[in-house]
């Protein structure tokens, strides 16, 4: 048979054609390619949009009646469902790679990733329904007024450790995984047909919605350091590959052009806000870059007022 043939012809090296224990696949496993994914990139835009961003949108403009605050709000059910369709949407990503992945580091990160996401959950939900009470999200923990005037002063340290999951611990176990697994599909993305690096009609109308994702992710998020390093790798492999004469197939380019389009974005967005005394004070760092909450909460909502009209 084939192994055998190839087992003396070369008895030291592995037959390309024989998996290994490790997962080793046929040559020409890597060259094949998939149409564009319309319904999983579809559905992976809504998903992000209703359930991540339209989370704290939910919380404020549905009745406190309805959700109280002792009780979790409408955001919360909403980053629930977030936790579960998520990781299920990017397992069946991975699943129609053309190319085998590394399973093990794909269940890994799933894991972390909802971990990561049911941590930030809990912080998330407490530090939204703290806005009925006036906190404000463009200032520090222990710049807020309802925050600094706790009795005992231990209890601000409960809030910032609070914060600390929320804004820290959280998001870098939920971002980190999920830009991995995105790069590790990506890695799978590439084709010797260049007839095959054209997104449809279709790709080309979610580029928009799924950029802005993008931007929205990387700003409320801050990740921007997470964001650009993988970047810089998908720029990295897309140069590396084409050297070898592959380029990206349709949901390759789909994907970083979305990642270029969101980088256009954030630059944007910096420079508009770049001359803001308030939150460069919040955030004083190298890498200038605001939540679009704390914009909200600063310039486009008095919380204060909208708390006494409930």
């Amino acid at each position: 048979n084939d192994s055998s043939a190839c087992s003396r012809s070369c008895p030291t090296a592995p037959c390309p054609s024989v998996p290994s224990r490790h997962g080793a696949v046929k040559a020409e496993d890597t060259f094949k390619t998939s149409p564009f994914h319309l319904d999983l990139w579809f559905y992976f835009t809504l998903q992000n949009w209703v359930l991540d961003f339209g989370r704290p949108i939910a919380m404020i403009i549905l009745p406190l009646e309805w959700f109280p605050l002792n009780k979790p709000s409408a955001g919360d059910y909403f980053h629930m469902a977030y936790n579960v369709i998520t990781p299920f949407l990017l397992l069946k990503l991975i699943e129609r790679s053309p190319k085998t992945l590394p399973r093990s580091m794909v269940y890994v990160s799933i894991i972390t990733f909802v971990m990561g996401a049911s941590i930030h959950l809990v912080g998330d939900s407490v530090n939204h329904r703290l806005i009925f009470s006036g906190y404000q999200h463009h200032l520090s923990v222990r710049e807020n007024p309802i925050i600094r005037n706790l009795k005992p002063e231990t209890l601000i340290d409960s809030f910032e450790l609070l914060y600390y999951y929320d804004e820290y611990l959280g998001h870098s176990m939920w971002y980190i995984p999920f830009f991995l697994i995105l790069f590790i599909y990506f890695t799978g993305c590439f084709t010797p047909v260049a007839e095959q690096s054209r997104m449809p009609v279709a790709a080309l109308l979610l580029m928009g919605p799924s950029s802005l994702y993008y931007w929205y992710l990387v700003t409320e998020g801050q990740i921007f350091i997470l964001y650009i390093f993988t970047f810089f790798a998908m720029m990295a492999l897309v140069m590396h590959q084409r050297r070898k004469g592959l380029v990206l197939d349709s949901n390759g380019l789909f994907l970083f052009c979305s990642f270029v389009i969101a980088l256009l974005l954030i630059a944007a967005w910096v420079g508009w806000l770049w001359d803001d005394k308030i939150l460069r004070k919040k955030y004083p760092g190298v890498i200038y870059i605001p939540e679009p909450w704390a914009f909200y909460t600063l310039h486009m909502n008095n919380l204060h007022a909208a708390k006494e009209g409930f």
